[in-house]
């Protein structure tokens, strides 16, 4: 094991891997995220997404927690962990925590290298960086601004619909007004005759 930088080196069945330090930049939230990703791969866990910050302003992610979904690749263990994990929600607590310093720059603000189960290495072939429910949600989540984009359109039109309606009401409002008054001149006149003759 050598230290590189601030982050370590850690050398697994032959294999260095760059481990990530508080500190440590980003050119991106997904940059920092593909890194967290292959780290975990090399190492032998899973990662999921523990948390994330959104912008109040403009609605842009400014904070990630990334970390280990916890427990053996095995499927039985698995099944076990899962119910075990139903019952107390507990799980390990190695994670990472990246933050938007400013565009274009993302930092590892807080680590935590220590799992509390056995690690998994698994070389040969990549894993996939999302399970189901992440990408279930990442499109549920799409999907939902597709839908608040159109209805923010569809009140747009609709709240110009209603302006034409009352401005169309206003004007048939004045021409009815103007019959009365023509209809209340006519009736005068014609009284008027009526009492002359």
């Amino acid at each position: 094991m050598e230290t590189s930088a601030g982050g370590e080196l850690i050398s697994f069945e032959g294999d260095t891997v760059q481990e990530p330090y508080e500190g440590m930049l980003f050119e991106s939230e997904g940059a920092a995220k593909a890194f967290y990703d292959e780290y975990a791969r090399r190492v032998g866990f899973v990662t999921r997404v523990l948390s994330s910050r959104k912008s109040e302003r403009d609605g842009s992610i400014i904070s990630r927690g990334l970390g280990c979904r916890g427990g053996s690749d095995n499927k039985k263990a698995r099944h076990l962990q899962t119910q075990k994990r139903d019952r107390r929600r507990e799980g390990c607590t190695a994670m990472i925590l990246v933050k938007r310093e400013k565009p274009g720059q993302w930092i590892v603000r807080k680590f935590v290298r220590d799992h509390n189960h056995p690690l998994v290495v698994q070389l040969q072939k990549s894993r996939p960086t999302l399970d189901e429910k992440d990408k279930k949600i990442q499109e549920l989540t799409a999907e939902l601004r597709v839908k608040k984009r159109l209805t923010s359109a569809y009140r747009e039109q609709l709240l110009m619909f209603v302006k034409d309606v009352e401005n169309h009401n206003e004007h048939l409002s004045k021409k009815v007004e103007v019959v009365v008054d023509n209809l209340k001149d006519l009736e005068a006149k014609r009284q008027e005759l009526l009492q002359h003759r």
